[in-house]
This record gives structure tokens, sequence and C-alpha cells, in this order.
């Protein structure tokens, strides 16, 4: 089915799929490679002259194509790339083209963190880190030669709003290339593509997977950019297998009304726990008090079903808050239908040098929640009684 100018919902739901037989949705292509009647035939698969299914390591396989086309469709992209994870797809896009240098905005995942400081570091490739206060900085840096800002809005754990539009526009200035993880935003709530930046990239085994059973990465943007990434998804093995697509593919059919509640229910979630005696800070950007606030508004349509909560407490208290949760299960991945808790320490950001984590605001005594489709009204209560076994004193 074509889609062009429907809502996301309808996209996500119609675009990129192929009927076979009557199959309202693409069918499991479980096949390696695909044949053909002649040479000639084959030829014009591999030259590009008529589209084609070659061979699934290529990413030339029909349940892998068709999602990608409806990914796609979710940013408003010309194209994407799917990956066997997250990681995959960062890792792709940052060797083929963060080769002049990337900075690394902001908080991020504790992954995206030591492949950035770690390994492509190893490889001479120059990697810088900046917190949001040092904002100033990146014009030097980009000046310097650096090809690359890659950012979070909202950030890893601490929900930090970056203004896109104003980024992309500095980022383009200097001739270097502008992307946003968009993870933790979704489609649904944020495009950063249509705020100017040139590429997006998400785990897609978060919210896009909405169901804790797909491990995904996908990277959407201009044909052009993912034509340079796309050798590197194919030497390096990094293809979604077509299984894989096929489940990830059911899961985002219904990604608008399943992120729509769950932003409903963080909203309500936050606002009610907003003063509460146990809690230091409630970090969320739908608060009219989050820094911030004002350009999430802007730049968002919502604000999500992540939430950061800095406890009056320390280490201790807060691994004990979290162990009487009841409902909220302690897990480090988040956007399923389940609702999560993980404390950044211990899980997302544990392998950080304490005093980075100190720098960066990442406290010990913050548990970061995932909010589910769970009635919300049940998850405040079982914060409410897990909050109620810290002792009051800390400020």
């Amino acid at each position: 089915m074509k889609i062009d100018k429907e809502g996301l919902a309808t996209r996500s739901v119609h675009s990129g799929e192929k009927s076979f037989g009557g199959s309202p949705h693409t069918p499991v292509f479980n096949t390696t490679t695909f044949a053909f009647e002649t040479t000639e035939q084959l030829l014009d698969v591999v030259d590009g002259r008529t589209p084609g299914s070659l061979y699934t390591r290529y990413g030339m396989n029909p349940s892998i194509v068709s999602l990608e086309e409806k990914m796609a469709t979710l940013e408003q992209a010309e194209s994407a790339l799917l990956f066997a994870s997250g990681m995959a797809a960062e890792a792709a896009l940052f060797l083929a083209l963060g080769r002049r240098g990337v900075v690394c905005l902001g908080d991020a995942y504790g992954g995206t963190m030591e492949l950035l400081g770690v390994q492509l570091r190893s490889l001479g490739i120059p990697v810088h880190f900046l917190l949001g206060s040092e904002i100033d900085q990146l014009g030097e840096l980009l000046k310097k030669g650096a090809g690359m800002v890659f950012f979070e809005t909202p950030t890893n754990p601490t929900l930090e709003i970056f203004d896109i539009q104003a980024l992309a526009g500095l980022t383009r200035a200097h001739g270097a290339l502008s992307v946003v993880d968009n993870t933790f935003a979704t489609p649904v709530n944020q495009n950063p593509l249509l705020l100017g930046a040139d590429l997006v990239v998400h785990s897609a085994t978060k919210y896009l997977g909405g169901h804790s059973d797909v491990t995904a990465g996908v990277v959407m943007g201009p044909q052009n950019l993912l034509a340079e990434i796309r050798p590197w998804r194919k030497n390096l093995g990094q293809v979604l297998a077509p299984e894989t697509a096929a489940l990830l593919a059911r899961s985002v059919r219904s990604l608008v009304p399943r992120v729509r509640w769950q932003n409903q229910s963080a909203l309500q979630i936050a606002a009610a726990l907003e003063g509460h005696p146990a809690i230091r800070k409630v970090l969320y950007p739908g608060l009219p008090g989050f820094p911030n606030h004002s350009l999430a508004v802007r730049q968002m349509t919502g604000f999500g079903g992540m939430m950061t909560l800095d406890l009056k407490t320390d280490l201790e208290g807060c691994t004990r808050m979290a162990d009487a949760l009841r409902i909220f299960r302690i897990a480090p991945s988040l956007g399923g239908a389940e609702s999560l808790a993980t404390q950044p320490v211990t899980t997302t950001h544990h392998g950080l040098d304490p005093a980075e984590r100190l720098r960066r605001g990442i406290s010990d005594t913050m548990i970061r929640l995932s909010i589910g489709l769970e009635d919300a009204e049940d998850l405040l209560a079982d914060l409410n009684q897990a909050l109620s076994r810290l002792k009051p004193g800390f400020d």
C-alpha cells in the first residue's frame, strides 16, 4: 500500500507492507539466498537495474526491506537501514561517517559512551565529550574539523533537552553532520529530521519493539548518507534477521497507541510525585518546572514514558526502595509493555568512573523509571509504597 499524507498511526500499520497470497502483512522470508531463472536476471538485481531480493546478509530480503520502508515513514525519512541492535547501528554509523571526529553532546547510554571513548579512539578517530553546560565549546570543535555531532534528546538518564533545530543549523554551517538518538522520544513525540537533523538513530529494542522480545536498531535519513553506511552493515554482518524483522513490524503497528498511553501515564505519575517528601527531584520534561520545559513543548508533541527520580536517601536507601517495588521490575531496558526500574549506577552507567558520573549529575540516589502499559493508579501506588520504606531526614 502506498502511503503519502496519512497520519502516523495509519502509516505505522500500512506503510511498507507487501501482500503475498492475500496476507495483510509481509510474511517472514526465512531464507538466506534467492534464486534466479537466468544469469541476466541475477545481474540486473546485483547491479541495481531491477529491484529484487538476493542475499539476506546484504539486507536484500522482503521481510527486511518492507520494514525499512515502514521505518522510514515513521521519521519521514527518504530511507532506513535496519541492524541487529542499536549498538550495531551506531557502530556502522560512526565508522562510515564519523571518521573526521565525533562530538558527543550531553549524557548518553553507557554503551554508546564506551564505543566512542574506547573502541573509536583505539582506531584513531577523534572523539570529544561535552556536557550540556559546555555547549559553548561546540563551535570551536567544529572549526577544528569534527565531522559529526551526536546527541540524545531527551538524554539518558537525566532527560536533558537539546534544541535540535539550533544544533542542526550550527553543525551544518560547519559542514558537519548532526545525528539524534531519538530512542527515548520515539517518532510519536519528536521528529528530528523535520527539525533539520541529518540522521536519526533508534535502539529499536526499546519503544519501537515495545514488548521486550526484540533486539534491533535502525538509522533513518537521506539515501546518499545511508548508502555510505550500508557497506559497513553488509561486511560487518550486522543485518537484522528476517524473523526478528517480522516481530518488529508487528510491534511498530501498535507504536502510536502504546506511546500515547505511556505519555499520559508518565505525566500523571510525574505530577503526582512532585513534592513527595522522599524525592529530591522528579526529572520529567513534561513538568512545568523542568529545565528547558518550554523547549520540550516547542519541539515535542508528547513527553515520553521515561522519568528519573532523585531520592532523598543514600545508595543503600535507593536500592531498598527499588527492591520494594512490586509491579515495576528491576531491569536495565525500557520501552516495553511492563514498567521497569533501574538504578543508573548499577546498570546503564555502572562502568562510568564515579567522578565522571558525579560531574554529569548522575547520582547514586537516582532511579530511572520506564512507564509501561499498566494502569497509572496501580503504578503510582506501587511507587508510593516503595518510597514509604525510606527514612526521612535526607535533603
